[in-house]
């Protein structure tokens, strides 16, 4: 039995198709409506078998000197130490092409001395030539470059903490084709990143995902056929520019209802798109941590001017920001007052602070 094979249940009526295997004795069948049902290879007969995935010759997959290892989730080929391919046949949506750079910890556990390994994720039809590289200075260094097939992840290296510093300035190339067939042309890719590495040392950055069965960080390069956004400025720019920003008037569309310091509110806007260029590579935690130094530099210009008013626009969204502000306020601001900013102008998305 392989992955295409039609088959039918033994002991029940109806059958599917098969789409993957858990272990050595179950088979993953996709019913008619969708469902994979995990069902003992005893209980299957096969009914039709689709052979393109193998050579009619040597009866073996077409991809030589590849070995299958099942797991519960993805049928994985193995090249050399390192699993690369998590699918094995042109799948229905896989046109559209997606392509990730992943950081792999070997031991999780031990996130302050482990090792990483680095991997390009190919999750469409596409065969991908990529250059993988790294900024020195001025200039660029390629730290692995060559092909990688559809539907396919590739090890590009390993790399121990001590040689973060060189991933600080990344890039990926990519070009995408197809052998022996006709295809859609795809635009040639270059994406480069500026990778915060303090996150290779907190457990948190590293999650689960489809590709890897250990937690990963994993980076979009492209996403759906978009590329993503160039240059992702790393933590300590980030804080850095933002500390140095001085709060500023929010203004409204409509110019009758702009708001100036001579009205005596300050408006502080905390929503993350108007304090950063970007928030790709950052953690909700941390555009969190962002938003409230914004909110402590001004709270830190203006906590002796009695009297003055701020109001701190941060959106309904789930109250989490809300609640921080509010902390804070209880803890380091005692002398200041809070409350509902006016809801005909903010609805239920601001808080205005009073200096006494």
């Amino acid at each position: 039995m392989k992955i295409g094979d039609k088959v039918r249940f033994l002991s029940e009526v109806g059958g599917g198709k098969i789409t993957g295997f858990q272990g050595k004795n179950i088979v993953l069948v996709e019913d008619g409506d969708g469902f994979e049902i995990p069902t003992p290879i005893k209980d299957l007969i096969v009914i039709d078998s689709d052979n393109y995935q193998v050579n009619p010759t040597t009866n073996v997959p077409h991809s030589a000197q590849v070995q299958e290892v099942k797991t519960s989730q993805k049928i994985f080929r193995e090249e050399e130490d390192h699993p690369i391919a998590y699918r094995l046949a042109e799948r229905k949506g896989g046109d559209a092409l997606n392509v990730f750079l992943a950081f792999v910890p070997e031991d999780v556990k031990m996130i302050t001395t482990t090792t990483f390994d680095a991997y390009l994720i190919n999750d469409s039809n596409y065969t991908i030539c990529y250059t993988y590289l790294s900024a020195e200075g001025q200039s660029w260094k390629i730290r692995n470059q060559g092909s990688i097939a559809p539907n396919t992840k590739s090890h590009l290296e390993e790399f121990g903490i001590t040689e973060l510093n060189d991933l600080e300035h990344v890039a990926v190339q990519l070009i995408a084709f197809k052998d022996n067939k006709g295809f859609t042309l795809k635009p040639a890719v270059s994406v480069q990143w500026r990778i915060d590495t303090i996150k290779f040392y907190k457990l948190h950055t590293f999650g689960k995902s489809i590709y890897f069965e250990e937690p990963s960080l994993i980076y979009d390069i492209v996403k759906d056929d978009i590329p993503a956004q160039q240059i992702a400025l790393n933590a300590d720019e980030i804080r850095e520019s933002l500390l140095q920003k001085q709060p500023t008037e929010r203004h409204s569309h409509r110019k009758q209802e702009t708001k100036s310091m001579k009205d005596g509110i300050l408006e502080i806007d905390l929503h993350a798109h108007e304090l950063l260029e970007t928030t790709i590579g950052m953690s909700s935690g941390d555009i969190l941590d962002y938003q409230l130094d914004v909110f402590r530099k001004t709270m830190e210009t203006y906590k002796n001017k009695q009297g003055q008013r701020i109001v701190f626009i941060h959106g309904k969204g789930d109250g989490t920001l809300r609640n921080a502000l509010l902390k804070e306020l209880n803890y380091k601001y005692k002398k200041c007052s809070s409350q509902d900013a006016s809801f005909r102008e903010y609805g239920f998305g601001a808080t205005m602070v009073t200096v006494h």
